[in-house]
């Protein structure tokens, strides 16, 4: 492919308005451009990686009887008003109408219509189990969309469907999908976790993400890639040092997520579901009487352990939900704060959303800082985290501002309905299957497989005759990949930092690309130096049908531009082997670069072949 018939529009500078290091290379190389605000085009150079991923997709989905098919965008609300997703997917969802006034949505994803499909195609169990996916855009409407491609309005999704007639059918598929993921990601080179999943508006019970882990910026040698003009770290002078840290430093960990994990096990989860192991305290301890203290100008946990000078893990903090529309109280251990999608999912909640200032008076009589659940009424649901159990003579507040409780006791002085996992877990806490201890990173959502049941077959009524001709619900799992999000994951992992010592003995470093062997939108750059020069670009041409007969994709930079151009427009691009036919063509040498070490060799054309299967394994 000759570079001057393809659209690669390369900038000079990074982006201004982009604040993670994929969406500023995306945009600076030519892979992207903005439409609007979360919408964007793929330019040939995004779409070749993205139709890359799609036939590693095609090809693991494959090999476990998954079945490509395609649904439409534009969705009949009134399948989704029969799940009951209509009102409850939020405000994410685009709902439009059409000439006749009918209601329509754009799909951010297919539940309810490849439900409809197999209520309206499967009739028995023997049809059973089916395996089905797609590849196409979705739609939602995000009301902050950012970071380029990892938070669009519009993005290109995988989604997978399987239906069962029993569960331990769908724990096959299920296990196999996780198979199929793992592979594809290491195949798109990828450092990944498997980790415990939120069903959230999927409405699935078991799930996993997979995570793309954000690396930590401080490690030079891998995001530094060296030119043969600097020997080593130990060569760069501490000013160049810093300069490049700093360069390093000024873009944002790109990871939208927080993961946790186990030092010493397997155990991995995203934060909004991660539990550690919590040792109840079973003391015997007599009970003091509820007093109640002033205590000025003390809101925060902070100020009341100050104020009344006593350990933080005698207080008891006090949060008001309001959940489907009704208040439900939670009460942690100190600064312990609330999960919400743990609260959300234990109560089967559609709505859960922090109490209002005036919601919160309304409740108890008093405003934030002063809350407690002494005198609540019955029949206010009262869920307290498990650390709170066991906890005698706390500090809580006395719903009077400006004054406290102490010696407040459970069951004496207050009612608690439910103790249950209900906090966010902290770093150093004790794994929940006691080895090791927590460890956060940060990373991004690649992928998320789900056992839903029959959560959407129940609501409509989607039934097969099982072997006794009774109608029983198809129990459904369903698989997704964020196909567009991929490309993000992938550059915020394979970004590089070229740095190069110029004939005047600066240091110069800029930005670029190095893409994994098997997404590279072509696997040579071939660069001839002089366009103008007939021995350059006859050895140039025969360099480019040796390596296409081979099994090469070639992009051949064609352009009448200076050298310095091509090189940094290369290094953008991110080829994985560049092939530069320069001064010595007369002499039939060409040099060859890898692009992921800034190695680069010297070869005869007509060795080259050779040289590239050493290099790269081809």
């Amino acid at each position: 492919m000759k570079q001057s018939k393809m659209i690669i529009p390369t900038l000079r500078e990074m982006p201004s308005d982009a604040q993670v290091i994929s969406h500023a290379l995306m945009v600076r190389a030519g892979y992207v451009r903005q439409v609007s605000a979360g919408i964007y085009s793929y330019l040939p150079l995004a779409n070749r990686v993205i139709e890359k991923a799609k036939k590693i997709m095609r090809q693991e989905f494959d090999k476990i009887g998954a079945v490509e098919f395609l649904a439409p965008a534009l969705l009949s609300a009134d399948i989704w008003r029969e799940s009951g997703r209509y009102d409850t997917y939020g405000d994410d969802l685009y709902k439009l109408k059409n000439r006749e006034g009918s209601d329509f949505i754009l799909g951010p994803t297919h539940e309810e219509t490849v439900t409809l499909l197999a209520r309206e195609a499967i009739q028995s169990y023997k049809q059973l189990p089916l395996n089905i996916y797609q590849i196409q855009p979705k739609y939602r409407d995000e009301k902050r969309p950012r970071n380029g491609l990892l938070r669009g309005r519009e993005f290109i999704m995988k989604d997978g469907y399987s239906f069962h007639a029993s569960y331990d059918s769908l724990d096959q598929t299920y296990d196999d999908y996780k198979a199929a993921y793992e592979a594809i990601f290491t195949r798109a080179g990828l450092e990944f976790k498997a980790i415990i999943g939120d069903g959230g508006a999927m409405g699935g019970k078991d799930s996993q993400e997979f995570m793309a882990i954000t690396p930590d910026r401080t490690e030079l040698e891998r995001w530094v890639v060296l030119d043969k003009s600097v020997a080593s770290f130990e060569e760069l002078p501490e000013d160049v040092l810093v300069a490049i840290k700093e360069e390093l430093a000024a873009w944002l960990v790109s990871g939208e997520d927080t993961i946790v994990y186990s030092t010493e096990s397997g155990y991995a989860a995203n934060l909004e579901m991660a539990t550690s192991k919590h040792q109840p305290r079973n003391l015997v301890v007599a009970e003091e009487d509820l007093v109640k203290v002033a205590t000025p100008d003390s809101k925060t946990i902070d100020e009341v352990v100050s104020f009344l000078d006593v350990p933080e893990e005698q207080t008891i903090k006090t949060m008001l939900f309001m959940v489907d529309g009704k208040p439900v109280v939670a009460l942690l251990v100190g600064n312990d704060q609330v999960n919400d999608v743990k609260l959300k999912n234990h109560l089967g909640a559609d709505f859960l959303d922090v109490a209002t200032p005036e919601e919160v008076f309304a409740v108890f009589g008093a405003n934030i800082g002063s809350l407690g659940p002494v005198g609540l009424k019955e029949e206010i649901t009262i869920i307290a985290d498990s650390k709170v159990e066991g906890l005698k003579n706390t500090i809580v507040g006395a719903n009077e501002d400006g004054f406290h409780y102490t010696g407040a006791n459970v069951g004496r002085d207050y009612q608690v309905t439910e103790y249950v996992d209900i906090r966010e877990v902290k770093e150093g806490e004790l794994s929940p299957d006691g080895k090791g201890t927590l460890q956060f990173a940060r990373g991004i959502e690649i992928g998320h497989i789900f056992k839903l049941g029959t959560r959407y077959s129940d609501s409509m009524n989607a039934t097969v005759l099982d072997e006794n001709g009774r109608a029983v619900p198809i129990i459904m799992g369903c698989y997704g990949i964020g196909v567009s999000r991929l490309l993000s994951a992938v550059l915020e992992q394979h970004a590089r930092l070229f740095v190069n010592k110029t004939p005047k003995g600066d240091y110069r470093f800029a930005w670029g690309i190095h893409f994994p062997k098997e997404l590279a939108p072509f696997d040579v750059h071939l660069i001839p130096v002089n366009v103008k020069d007939d021995v350059t670009m006859s050895l140039t041409q025969s360099i480019e049908d040796h390596l296409i007969a081979a099994g090469y994709e070639v992009l051949t930079d064609d352009r009448n531009e200076r050298a310095g151009v091509k090189f940094s427009d290369s290094d953008l691009i991110g080829l994985p082997v560049r092939v530069t036919v320069g001064k010595k063509a007369a002499d039939g040498i060409v040099e060859v670069k890898i692009k992921g070490t800034g190695d680069s060799v010297e070869v005869h054309a007509d060795q080259l072949l050779e040289t590239l299967k050493i290099l790269t394994n081809h």
